[in-house]
C-alpha cells in the first residue's frame, strides 16, 4: 500500500513525535481521496494517482529553479581570495612568488606560463637573477622559467641574460641543461664572450670534471667561440684557482706550439705556482718568459714576491722588491700589498705597517685590499685602536668598504670586549652611506643584547627594517634576550607574540628565561597566556618540521 510508504517518507521529518505541518496536510489530502469519483476503477489506479498527487504537492512546496546559474567572469575573484593574494604579496618577494609557481607541479608548458603570467610581476633583470640564483629549483624548472622570462619585455635574450642562466645551472651541476642552453644560445645567434667561457670552465672544474673543461677548450668552435690565447688564459686561471696545477702545467706545454702565448699566460702560470710556494717552478717560468721576449711587469713581480714569502724566504722577497726600480718596473700598490701580506703571514705586523706608511710617503695610494689586509690582521691580534685608526684613514681617502668587508670587521669586534668599537664602525659606515648585510645587523643585535643595551638594540632593529631586511627567528631571539636582561618583560612578551604571529617559535632557552622572569615578578596569568600561545606555535613548528622532513612543502 502507499500509506506505509508515505509514513516511511515522513519519518525523517518527525521531531519528538511531531509531524511537520505541510507533510501532515499532504497525508490528510491523500487519505480523503474518493475512489468512486469515476477517475479510477481499482485500488491500484487509486494508488498510482495518489503517488502522483503527493509528488505534485511536494514539487509545489519545494520548487526547483530551472534557470541556469549565472556565470561568474574568470577575472572576478572572491573577496577572501583577494585578501589572501594581498597578504601573499606583502610577505613574499617577487622572486619567491615566481618560484612558488613551480611547487604546484603544473602539467604542460602552457599551464605553467599562464600561472607565471598570473603572478603579475614586472619582471626585471634583477628579479630574473634572484629567481635563478636563490632557492632550489631543478634544472627543468629553471629552463622552463628561462623560456618564459625571455619573452618578457624587460628581459632581453642577450649574452648577459644567458650568462646568468649558465652560472645558475653550473653552480647546481645541471650540465645536461647547460648543453641545452648553449644550443639555444647558438640558435639565437648570441655571441659567447670571455665571461661566458669563464663561467663554463669554472663550473666544470669546480665539479671536478676537469677533462670536460679541457674538452670544451678544444671544441670552442662548436659554441661559436675561438680557441686562442684569451680562452687559454681563462682555463689556466680556473685550473689554478681549484689547485689543478698538474693539468694546467700539462696544458701549457701541450699548446705551446699551437697558440702564441702572451705576458698574461706566463703571469697565470707564475701566479698559480706562487700560491703553493714553488719557487723552483716560478723561476723556471720566469726564465721561459724572458727567453720568449716578454718583460716582467708589476703583476709578475707581485707573484714572485708572494712565492718567496710563502716559501719563508722573506729576505729574498725584500731584495726582489728593492730591485724593481732597476728593472724599470715601479713599485706600485699590488707589490706593496704582496710585501705587507708576507710580513703579516710571518707574524711581523709592525713591519707590515711600516711598509704601509712607506707607500703613503712615496705617494703610492693604497687600495681597498691594502686596508682589508691590515685591519683584519690588527683585529686578529686584538689591536682595536690601530684598526680603528686605519679604518678612519681609509674613509678619509674616499675608499668605502664593501658589504663583505664590513661584516668581516664587525664579526671579530663582536666576539670579544664591549660593543663600543663595533658601534663606532657601524656609525661611520652608516654615515658614509655603505650598505650593511643582514649578518652585520644580527651580530650587533646579539652583542648589544648580551650587554643589556636595549635602547641601541631597538634603534638598530628599526634601522634594519628601514633598510629592507625582515626580522627572522634569530633577530627576535636577540631582542627578547636583551629585554629580559634589563627586566622589561612586558615588552619582551609583546615581541614574542609578534614573532609567534609571524610563525617563528623562539628557542626553549629564551622562552624559559622569559617565563622565569614573569613568574619571578608574580605575573602568573600573563605567563600562562603566553604558555598557551607558545604551546600552539611549537606544535605547528613541529608539524612543519615533520612535513618538510617528508617532502611536504605546505
Amino acid at each position: 500500500m502507499v500509506f506505509p510508504r508515505i509514513l516511511r517518507a515522513t519519518r525523517p521529518l518527525h521531531s519528538n513525535g511531531y509531524i511537520l505541518p505541510h507533510i501532515a496536510f499532504i497525508t490528510r489530502r491523500f487519505l480523503f481521496v474518493d475512489p468512486s469519483d469515476g477517475t479510477c476503477s481499482s485500488s491500484m489506479c487509486n494508488s498510482t494517482i495518489s503517488e502522483q498527487f503527493v509528488l505534485k504537492e511536494l514539487s509545489d512546496l519545494l520548487p526547483i529553479d530551472l534557470d541556469p546559474p549565472k556565470p561568474r567572469l574568470f577575472t572576478e575573484r572572491p573577496m577572501q581570495e583577494c585578501a589572501l593574494t594581498s597578504l601573499r604579496d606583502q610577505i613574499l618577494s617577487p622572486a619567491e612568488r615566481l618560484r612558488g609557481v613551480f611547487l604546484q607541479k603544473l602539467p604542460g608548458r602552457s599551464a605553467l606560463e599562464s600561472a607565471l603570467s598570473a603572478i603579475s610581476v614586472d619582471l626585471t633583470h634583477d628579479i630574473y637573477s634572484d629567481v635563478l640564483n636563490k632557492g632550489n629549483l631543478g634544472g627543468a624548472a629553471m629552463v622552463s622559467f628561462f623560456s618564459w622570462a625571455i619573452q618578457q619585455p624587460k628581459v632581453v635574450p642577450c649574452t648577459k641574460t644567458y650568462n646568468v642562466m649558465l652560472r645558475a645551472l653550473g653552480r647546481r651541476k645541471f650540465f645536461d641543461f647547460v648543453d641545452e642552453i648553449l644550443l639555444r644560445m647558438k640558435d639565437d645567434d648570441v655571441k659567447v664572450n670571455a665571461e661566458t667561457l669563464e663561467i663554463l670552465m669554472d663550473s666544470y672544474v669546480r665539479a671536478r670534471r676537469v677533462l670536460k673543461a679541457v674538452e670544451l677548450f678544444k671544441n670552442l668552435a662548436e659554441i661559436g667561440a675561438e680557441r686562442n690565447v684569451e680562452s687559454l688564459n681563462i682555463l689556466l686561471k680556473c685550473l689554478f684557482r681549484r689547485s689543478h696545477f698538474k693539468v694546467a702545467n700539462s696544458l701549457f706545454h701541450t699548446t705551446k706550439g699551437e697558440i702564441s702565448f702572451d705576458c698574461t699566460t706566463y703571469n697565470e702560470m707564475i701566479g698559480g705556482w706562487a700560491k703553493f710556494g714553488r719557487v723552483d717552478k716560478v723561476e723556471s717560468y720566469w726564465m721561459m718568459m724572458t727567453a720568449d721576449g716578454f718583460s716582467p711587469n708589476s703583476v709578475t713581480y707581485k707573484h714572485i714576491i708572494e712565492a718567496f714569502g710563502r716559501a719563508g724566504r722573506i729576505d729574498e722577497a725584500v731584495d726582489i722588491f728593492k730591485k724593481m726600480k732597476e728593472k724599470d718596473c715601479p713599485q706600485d700598490t699590488i707589490s706593496y700589498n704582496a710585501m705587507i701580506s708576507n710580513f703579516i703571514a710571518l707574524g711581523e705586523l709592525d713591519k707590515g705597517i711600516e711598509y704601509y706608511r712607506g707607500m703613503i710617503e712615496k705617494e703610492c695610494s693604497p687600495n681597498i685590499d691594502t686596508y682589508s689586509i691590515l685591519i683584519c690582521a690588527l683585529l686578529k691580534v686584538r689591536r682595536v685602536a690601530d684598526a680603528l685608526e686605519i679604518f678612519d684613514e681609509m674613509v678619509c681617502c674616499g675608499i668605502l668598504p664593501s658589504t663583505g668587508m664590513i661584516t668581516s670587521i664587525i664579526e671579530p669586534l663582536c666576539s670579544f670586549g664591549p660593543p663600543h668599537a663595533a658601534m663606532v664602525i657601524y656609525n661611520k659606515c652608516r654615515k658614509a652611506g655603505c650598505k650593511l648585510s643582514l649578518r652585520t645587523y644580527k651580530l650587533l643585535l646579539m652583542r648589544l643584547s648580551r650587554f643589556g643595551k636595549v635602547g641601541m638594540v631597538l634603534k638598530i632593529w628599526k634601522e634594519m627594517q628601514d633598510n629592507g631586511y625582515d626580522s627572522d627567528k634569530e633577530v627576535y631571539e636577540y631582542i627578547v634576550n636583551g629585554l629580559c636582561n634589563v627586566g622589561q618583560v612586558d615588552n619582551a612578551v609583546l615581541v614574542v607574540e609578534e614573532s609567534l604571529r609571524r610563525g617563528f617559535c623562539l628557542p626553549r632557552t629564551i622562552y624559559s628565561k622569559l617565563n622565569g622572569k614573569l613568574l619571578q615578578m608574580n605575573k602568573v596569568e600573563r605567563a600562562y597566556r603566553l604558555f598557551l600561545k607558545v604551546k600552539v606555535a611549537r606544535k605547528n613548528a613541529n608539524s612543519r618540521s615533520y612535513w618538510r622532513a617528508n617532502g611536504w612543502h605546505f
